[in-house]
């Protein structure tokens, strides 16, 4: 099956402690649940583009140029799941990248160059126009990262940080409390 938009993603609740071990069962992925917006980037060449789809299902690809001319570095048929930000002098700013979610036409261009947007990847959910839902996490990661090493993407793109490790993500929680825009951490299972 090939994914299509509107595709509505799971939604995931940040945790602002890490759950002790064995206190949930199987072992956990952290990542860090950034504030910014849920979105899925879709390459379908064949169709009339790059689409950036909100979690809604609203398309916003006119609202961010430098990300539908960044996909060009992705491959076709890919869909990722991530969450839209934007870095207003070194700090990840909600407010500008509201600004961005409403601009469009020559607004929208100009902001892409003034506070341009990044992608922050955490899930694969199609390769090759190969739906993924069914493959478990750790393989749909493990993908995942293999595109970015492979496509070396940069940029616009960055992979979402994740540990295994209690300890990393008790670090993690305690020094990003202090980032804007870093909202807590979110436990998955590794499977």
């Amino acid at each position: 099956m090939v994914l299509r938009s509107p595709v509505e993603p799971l939604l995931a609740q940040a945790r602002d402690m890490v759950p002790a071990p064995g206190a949930l069962p199987g072992e956990l992925r952290f990542q860090p649940k950034f504030n910014g917006y849920r979105a899925l980037v879709f390459t379908l060449w064949s169709a009339p583009g790059p689409l950036v789809q909100s979690r809604r299902g609203s398309l916003m690809q006119s609202r961010f140029p430098e990300l539908v001319d960044a996909a060009a570095d992705l491959p076709d048929g890919l869909v990722l799941d991530g969450e839209l930000v934007v870095w207003v002098e070194g700090r990840m700013s909600l407010e500008a990248l509201q600004r961005r979610v409403v601009s469009g036409g020559r607004a929208a261009a100009g902001l892409a160059q003034e506070m341009p947007a990044h992608f922050i990847a955490f899930d694969l959910l199609q390769v090759d126009g190969q739906e993924l839902l069914q493959v478990p996490y750790g393989e749909r990661r493990a993908q995942l990262e293999r595109l970015f090493t492979d496509r070396e993407l940069s940029a616009r793109w960055t992979l979402c940080p994740e540990t295994t490790d209690v300890a990393t993500a008790r670090e993690w929680l305690t020094s990003w409390r202090q980032v804007p825009g870093v909202e807590g951490l979110v436990p998955m299972p590794c499977s």
